[in-house]
């Protein structure tokens, strides 16, 4: 990922947390079939490896487990937040006009080589862990004790395990610091502004950072 100085996030305790807070992560992988993506919901382990390591399953049917048994580089995706910025919100515009449209985000990329399990205990822990974390915070969390043992057994038996630890870690934040403080708190009031969710979501990042 391109990533000029000012955008360069390397902060791990920041990057681990909005890898936990990102719900869905993109799967990539290089094989025979070429690049495959898939979208699929991870869990962080912070404290194994260097940089920690994620964990997550796939369909038995899906190809790419196959790819992530090879042994070759795995790059995972991580989208954490984005909004466009129109050249209205800065002041400077009205001095000198020197402005184009661009856009707001924070993105992780990260890096390893799978390790691929079948264990039917195991992807039983792994499945347990990922539904508390989603299910948390519901007046009636499901859990897997709640539908018919032979039928979990039966979908346990139809997916592919996988951890990855993480031998790379870029983060990328580029919340318009390269521009004068007029114009980031241009930036900041116009998106939070705006009636889109993820808009106001980049001005709390933003208002974030100033802290």
């Amino acid at each position: 990922m391109y990533i000029p100085s000012a955008f360069n996030e390397d902060d791990l305790s920041i990057l681990h947390q909005q890898i936990e807070g990102t719900r869905l992560a993109t799967l990539i992988t290089y094989g025979e079939r070429g690049l495959q993506a898939n979208h699929v919901p991870l869990l962080l382990s912070p404290e194994e490896g260097q940089y920690g390591t994620l964990h997550g399953h796939v369909s038995k049917a899906n190809p790419q487990w196959r790819e992530l048994a090879t042994g070759a580089e795995v790059l995972v995706i991580f989208p954490v937040a984005d909004a466009y910025v129109s050249p209205s919100f800065y002041p400077s515009k009205a001095e000198h006009g020197q402005a184009v449209p661009t856009w707001n985000y924070l993105a992780i990329h990260a890096y390893g080589v799978a390790d691929v399990f079948h264990d039917a205990q195991r992807l039983r822990n792994l499945v347990t862990t990922l539904t508390a974390k989603h299910e948390a915070g519901r007046p009636q969390p499901w859990t897997l004790e709640d539908a018919p043992a032979d039928y979990i057994a039966k979908m346990l038996g139809a997916i592919v395990g996988f951890s990855i630890p993480i031998d790379r870690l870029e983060g990328k934040r580029k919340l318009t610091q390269n521009r004068s403080a007029a114009d980031v708190a241009g930036v900041r009031d116009g998106l939070a502004a705006s009636s889109k969710l993820n808009e106001q979501e980049v001005a709390q990042l933003m208002r974030q950072g100033e802290q």
